[in-house]
C-alpha cells in the first residue's frame, strides 16, 4: 500500500515560505524586478464616499483578524510543478500536498515582519522578509513534519498585512466598480507609504463589498525593502460571507511563471483552502456522564433481546460511529448534506440492481481533501473531494459522471458486501480520546492489499448488473488518464486515511485494472473527450459549517487540447454572496427517504444524480 509506505508524506502543512521553494521549481528564493519608485502609484484624489468605503475596510479588517486570532482551522496546500507539452501546452511534472491546523494567535504579533537573524539552515540572513515565526504554529495531522520548504509563510497570504492595514502604511487608488459574484464590490489598488517600513507588507489589489466595507479578495503580492523590491510569489487570495457581517479567508491561488521559458510556462502553481473555524471539539468524558436519563421513554418491555449476531454487528456499528464522529470533530469530514444523500441513493441502487440486501442501510460522506481516495468504515463510505472534483464529468445526458460515480462505490461496497470489518476496538471510546491532531496516525482505516484485490474482483461482478454495465467505459477512460498522470502526481494519488486508486509506488496499476479495457482509447487531441476534470470543478464547502455545496459552473467548451487541464490546480473564483441565515428545517417538509435506501430489497427508480444531467450542457463540438 502507498499509505503504508509512506503515512505522512502528504500530511504535513505548506505554510512555508513562498519565496524559498525548492531548487527546481520549489527552490531558490525568486527574486522577480524590482518594483521601482516610480511603479508606485501616485497619490490619486478620492471621493468622500471612496474614503469612507476605504476607512470601513480598515475597520473591518481588525475585525477579521481578531477573529481568526480565536481561531485554529484546518489548512490544505497542493503545489503543482509544472512542464512544457506539445500538444497542451504544459503539464504537471511533480506534487507536493499538505495538511494541518494553523493556530493564527501565534503567528499575528507585533514582530510578524522582521527578518530572522539565520534562515533555517543557519545560513546568514537573505534580503527578504522572511515571517519571524517559523514552523512553532504548525501542527500536523501526520504526525511528522515533512519540510519542503524552509520557512513559514503560505499562511502570510490568507492576511494583506496583520499588523497596519491602515492609511499611515498604504496608499489606496480607485480603479472600478466591479460584481463578484451576487456581491457588489469597489476595486481599489494597494501599496506601501514611500519613506514607510515596506519589508513583506501587501502590494497589489482589493475588493472591497460596498455593504459593509468587508475585504472579500486581495490580489499580488509582497514587497521587499524600499532598497530592493524584492517579489514574492504573487497570489490571489478570496473571502466568504461565513457569518452576518464575517467575511473569514477561504482560498488562494499561487502561480509563478518561468522567465526562461520562451512557452510562457508556468514553474509552479498551488492552491489552498481553508476550512473548520468552527471545528467541533469533543466535551470531557466527564461532561457525557450521567446517571439521570432525561427525555426517554421506557420501552425495555417491548424490546426484543440481541442474537449474537445482531450484538456483532451493533458492536461494530458503534466502531463505526465513533470513527466516523472523529474525523467530523477533526473537520476532515462534511457534515451531512444532500449531496450525500444523493450518493447513498446511487449505492442503494447497486445493491438493488444485484439483489443484495445489507442489515442496514450504507451512509456516504465526503472527506475535505484533495488527494484521490476512498474507504469503507463500517457501512459507512467516505470519499474524497478530490476522487468527487476529478470524476464529475458533465455531460448532456449525466451518464460519464453517474459512470464514474457507480465505479468509485462499488470499490468501497464490494468491501462491505465482503465483510472486511472496522477494527472494532474504536467501539471503546477511550481509544479515540486522543487530539485531533493525531487522527491520520490513529486512525488508519486502509484495507490490506489481499482485501482490496478482493473487494476490486467483486466490484467488478457488481459493476455487471445490466442497469449498469454501459457506464464502465466512463471509469476505464478516466482511469487511463489517470495512468498518464501517475509518474507526475505521486501526491495527488497517495491516500492519507483510505484506499487510493493505484496499487503502490512499486506497482502503478490501479485496483480497478479490468475497466481500463473497458474504456474508449484515450485521446487528448479529441475535444469531444474530456476523461477527467480539474481538482475543484464539482464541489466547494462551508468553510464554517464544512457542507459540501454543488457547484452550478457555466458550460466551457472545450477549444483546444489544453482545455482539458485533467487532475490540474485551478485559479480559484468564487461565486460570492451574502451571507443567509440556514433555513429552520422544523419549518420544512420532511424530504422522502430515497427510494430503496431502507432496504436495499428492490431495483428503485433511478436515484436523482448530483448533477441536474437535464440541464447539463452539450459536449463541445470538435473542431473542424
Amino acid at each position: 500500500m502507498i499509505f503504508g509506505k509512506q503515512a505522512t508524506a502528504g500530511v504535513a502543512l505548506a505554510l512555508f515560505m513562498a519565496a524559498s521553494l525548492p531548487a527546481h521549481g520549489l527552490g531558490l528564493p525568486h527574486l522577480g524586478k524590482k518594483k521601482h519608485q516610480e511603479d508606485i502609484l501616485p497619490a490619486r484624489k478620492l471621493s468622500a464616499s471612496q474614503n469612507a468605503l476605504i476607512d470601513k475596510a480598515i475597520a473591518r479588517e481588525k475585525v477579521v483578524i481578531a477573529t481568526v486570532k480565536k481561531r485554529e482551522p484546518l489548512v490544505e496546500t497542493y503545489i503543482q510543478n509544472m512542464k512544457p507539452d506539445p500538444v497542451l501546452g504544459q503539464v504537471p511534472e511533480s506534487d507536493q500536498h499538505f495538511l494541518g491546523r494553523v493556530d493564527f494567535n501565534k503567528i499575528i504579533g507585533d514582530e510578524t515582519y522582521d527578518v530572522n537573524k539565520n534562515t533555517s539552515d543557519n545560513t546568514p540572513k537573505s534580503k527578504l522578509g522572511f515571517l519571524k515565526q517559523s514552523t512553532a504554529f504548525i501542527t500536523s495531522l501526520g504526525g511528522s513534519l515533512h519540510l519542503n520548504f524552509n520557512q513559514a509563510g503560505f499562511v502570510q497570504m490568507l492576511l494583506m498585512d496583520s499588523n497596519s492595514f491602515d492609511r499611515q502604511h498604504y496608499d489606496f487608488g480607485y480603479v472600478r466598480n466591479d460584481f463578484l459574484g451576487n456581491t457588489p464590490t469597489a476595486v481599489f489598488d494597494v501599496t506601501p507609504k514611500a519613506g514607510v517600513k515596506s519589508r513583506g507588507r501587501f502590494y497589489g489589489r482589493i475588493w472591497i463589498e460596498t455593504r459593509n466595507g468587508n475585504v472579500v479578495r486581495f490580489n499580488g503580492d509582497f514587497a521587499g525593502s524600499e532598497k530592493d523590491y524584492s517579489e514574492y510569489y504573487h497570489f490571489d487570495s478570496w473571502r466568504t460571507n461565513v457569518q452576518p457581517n464575517l467575511w473569514l479567508p477561504t482560498s488562494f491561488y499561487v502561480e509563478e511563471s518561468d522567465p526562461k521559458s520562451v512557452t510562457r510556462t508556468l514553474k509552479f502553481k498551488a492552491i489552498s483552502h481553508v476550512w473548520g473555524y468552527e471545528l467541533k471539539v469533543p466535551p470531557p468524558e466527564s461532561e457525557n456522564t450521567s446517571m439521570d436519563v432525561v427525555g426517554a421513554t421506557d420501552v425495555s418491555n417491548d424490546a426484543q433481546d440481541v442474537s449474537p449476531l445482531g450484538a456483532q454487528r451493533a458492536w461494530v456499528e458503534q466502531a463505526e460511529d465513533n470513527v466516523v464522529q472523529r474525523l467530523f470533530q477533526a473537520g476532515l469530514l462534511d457534515a451531512p448534506s444532500d449531496f450525500d444523500k444523493q450518493l447513498e441513493a446511487l449505492a442503494s441502487n447497486i445493491l438493488a440492481y444485484n439483489n443484495i440486501t445489507l442489515s442496514r442501510p450504507i451512509r456516504v460522506r465526503t472527506l475535505l481533501t484533495e488527494p484521490l481516495e476512498s474507504i469503507a468504515v463500517g457501512n459507512t463510505i467516505i470519499l474524497s473531494k478530490g476522487l468527487l472534483d476529478t470524476t464529475g464529468v458533465v455531460t448532456q445526458d449525466g451518464a460519464q459522471q453517474m459512470g464514474n460515480l457507480n465505479a468509485i462505490l462499488a470499490f468501497q461496497i464490494a468491501h462491505i458486501v465482503l465483510g472486511h470489518r472496522l477494527d472494532t476496538k474504536y467501539a471503546f471510546n477511550d481509544r479515540l480520546l486522543f487530539p485531533a491532531t493525531d487522527v491520520f496516525q490513529r486512525i488508519p482505516m486502509h484495507h490490506t492489499d489481499a482485501d482490496n484485490a478482493a473487494a476490486a474482483k467483486e466490484a467488478m461482478k457488481l459493476l455487471s448488473a445490466k442497469e449498469l454495465v454501459s457506464g464502465n467505459k466512463y471509469f476505464g477512460l478516466y482511469l487511463q488518464q489517470l495512468q498518464e498522470r501517475v509518474k507526475a502526481l505521486k501526491a495527488l494519488n497517495e491516500p492519507m486515511i483510505g484506499d487510493g486508486l493505484v496499487k503502490s509506488d512499486n506497482d502503478p496499476t490501479f485496483w480497478m485494472q479490468a475497466m481500463v479495457a473497458q474504456g474508449e482509447k484515450l485521446n487528448m487531441k479529441d475535444l469531444t473527450q474530456q476523461a477527467a476534470m480539474p481538482l475543484s470543478s464539482f464541489l466547494r464547502f462551508d468553510p464554517w459549517t464544512d457542507q459540501v455545496i454543488v457547484m452550478h459552473s457555466a458550460y466551457e467548451p472545450l477549444l483546444t487540447p489544453s482545455d482539458k487541464m485533467p487532475f490540474e490546480v485551478e485559479p480559484v473564483y468564487l461565486k460570492l454572496s451574502y451571507y443567509k441565515p440556514p433555513v429552520d428545517a422544523s419549518a420544512a417538509p420532511a424530504a422522502a427517504p430515497a427510494a430503496g435506501a431502507a432496504q436495499n430489497a428492490a431495483p428503485p427508480a433511478a436515484a436523482a444524480a448530483p448533477v441536474d444531467s437535464a440541464a447539463a450542457p452539450a459536449p463541445a463540438a470538435p473542431q473542424q
